[in-house]
């Protein structure tokens, strides 16, 4: 059997392969609340045969969204159309394929266009496009041409916890095995992390311990509120790929936070808390921080970005240096991936019954490991 498609015990769930669909932004709801478009993207996915689904990136509260198009889990109108979605994907999906759902806050980088059309500062132009005060641990705008955020006080930061409380039990009632907390690419909990963003000096901010505790804070009350049998993890920061921002010391020391209340797992990823940083995009550009984070920490650790052919992925489990991949992109460009993946290594899949002649059509003419 290849490393890829090896099972894994994540916390108490069970998954037939390494392979995640990682959360993608899709811009498509209409205040946090999914429709045809989720549900049909999703149930592309649920049998794809991947291991895990995850659903993108879930604002926590209405002015934690980047645009107006983004998913949320802040409201009963938005819990009861992801359930539909979700009841959708689970009647179709491949068997062992578990559901995990991102919950987020864009902090300072919302109120923002959605990316085809520039990813910009909303300014009101439209009458469906207002803007709204974004929130932050600093008073400091993300980029020259961006507003200044709100600098959240005690209070804010408090009700901000509850919200990622509720947002998780409404999960937990969805029936989400994995719930994951979004603490990267720029986002609130990151901004908090960073030194770069977070230029407060109270208990939630200044040395590197006070700047996890917003992001530790929320991960005990979810432990405490979320059931066992649900798994806890963390999208979380390798680097900041500026000398002044976090590094690898940082992810390692966040982890093991994380691991101590009970978290499952982490994905490291990268940059994107400041703008125009230039960061090596490139095949496998951010694997050596997983393997870092993982050699040294224990906790089951998934790899993401630039990933994407079935060889590579193998290797990187193989040789140990993650525990699953994640996928994104490809996932787009080719919901069938894990089928070309089964194919290419010769490993075999599952394929629904209206599918099953198609079995093999996928298999490159040239092997691998020719």
């Amino acid at each position: 059997m290849s490393a890829l498609f090896s099972p894994l015990a994540l916390g108490g769930l069970d998954l037939p392969n390494r392979i995640v669909v990682s959360p993608m932004c899709q811009y498509s709801a209409q205040d946090g609340v999914a429709n045809d478009w989720h549900l049909q993207h999703l149930m592309q996915l649920a049998f794809s045969g991947a291991g895990l689904v995850m659903i993108e990136a879930t604002a926590v509260e209405a002015r934690g969204r980047i645009t107006h198009g983004c998913l949320g889990l802040y409201s009963d109108a938005a819990e009861a159309a992801l359930g539909r979605v979700l009841q959708a994907a689970r009647a179709v999906a491949a068997p062992g394929t578990r559901f995990g759902i991102q919950l987020g806050h864009a902090g300072r980088k919302g109120s923002v266009t959605a990316p085809w059309e520039g990813g910009t500062p909303l300014t009101g132009a439209q009458a469906d496009e207002a803007p709204w005060l974004c929130a932050a641990p600093s008073a400091q705008a993300f980029a020259a041409s961006w507003p200044v955020p709100e600098a959240l006080d005690e209070a804010a930061i408090e009700q901000l916890v509850d919200r990622y409380v509720d947002a998780a039990r409404r999960a937990v009632r969805l029936g989400f095995e994995v719930i994951e907390l979004h603490c990267a690419h720029g986002y609130l909990l990151h901004q908090f992390q960073s030194p770069l963003s977070n230029l407060r000096t109270d208990a939630w901010g200044g040395d590197p311990e006070r700047r996890d505790r917003l992001a530790l804070h929320i991960a005990t009350r979810l432990r405490e509120q979320v059931p066992a049998h649900c798994v806890l993890g963390a999208r979380i920061t390798g680097t900041d790929w500026n000398p002044d921002g976090l590094g690898v010391e940082d992810a390692v020391r966040l982890t093991l936070g994380l691991k101590s209340r009970g978290f499952g797992y982490v994905c490291v990823t990268s940059g994107f808390v400041e703008p125009n940083r230039g960061i090596p995009f490139g095949p496998g550009f951010q694997v050596h921080l997983a393997a870092e984070v993982r050699q040294r920490t224990g906790l089951v650790t998934r790899a993401v970005g630039g990933i994407s052919e079935p060889a590579q992925a193998d290797a990187i489990i193989a040789s140990g240096q993650a525990d699953q991949v994640a996928l994104a992109r490809p996932f787009l460009a080719d919901p069938r991936w894990v089928w070309r993946a089964a194919e290419t290594l010769g490993e075999p899949l599952y394929y629904p019954p209206p599918y099953r002649r198609a079995a093999g059509l996928r298999k490159p003419a040239v092997q691998a490991n020719a």
